[in-house]
């Protein structure tokens, strides 16, 4: 019997569905998050009587959302093709594997002081670890991932901005959204949901390029 060759992988041309996917799920979860600690809430373990079942609920979401972000990651690169740089798209995944990481351990953290509330001891001690891990992760999701989520966001621009891949419009609006981040993120929580609409945006346009989605068409 012949030998069967080997075929090439090619990437799915409704891969981008991925980042679609990612934006929905990803931002759900966000606002999930987001409304368990309400801006002026006090420091302690009070937040965790209103907000428990939607931080349980976001980290239910989050790894669904990861590997959707993965896939997204995949399809761009994969866009790429012989035009791709070693050194920026190191800095691309590199970014994008950062933030997804942290923004993992962020929910991880909130459903882990969201369950805690179960099994309380010592009511001082829990109220003292809970004001520990909203600071914590307040601060991973503001300072730290959602800056890496913008540097993730000005490689790709710049990558796209040499090649020519992507239209002109879209570097610039992902140049500007990724300075506003970079210097707002601190300011309000909100703006980490510029991120996931971004990458709606983006995945939409590779649809239409794949021809999966045909905004041409009249029915």
């Amino acid at each position: 019997m012949k030998p069967q060759r080997p075929h090439p992988l090619t990437t799915p041309r409704a891969a981008a569905l991925a980042g679609v996917l990612f934006g929905l799920l990803f931002g759900t979860a966000l606002i999930l998050i987001r409304t368990a600690l309400p801006p002026g809430a006090e420091e302690g373990a009070q937040w965790m009587d209103a907000g428990s079942h939607r931080m349980r609920v976001a980290a239910i979401l989050m790894p669904f959302a990861g590997i959707a972000f993965l896939w997204f990651i995949g399809v761009v690169r994969d866009g790429f093709g012989h035009l791709e740089d070693r050194f920026f798209s190191t800095v691309f995944i590199g970014a994008g594997l950062t933030f997804l990481s942290m923004m993992f351990v962020s929910a991880a953290i909130g459903a882990g002081l969201a369950a805690s509330g179960r099994d309380v001891v010592d009511g001082s001690a829990h109220t003292e670890v809970a004001t520990f891990g909203q600071m914590v992760l307040i601060v991973l999701t503001k300072t730290y991932a959602l800056r890496m989520g913008a540097v993730f966001m000005i490689s790709l621009a710049t990558i796209w901005l040499k090649t020519g891949l992507m239209p002109r419009w879209l570097v610039i609006v992902t140049y500007l959204l990724a300075v506003g981040i970079l210097l707002a993120s601190d300011i309000s929580m909100w703006m980490t949901l510029a991120f996931p609409v971004w990458v709606l945006i983006v995945s939409v346009l590779l649809l239409v390029r794949a021809g999966v989605i045909d905004l041409d068409r009249e029915d």
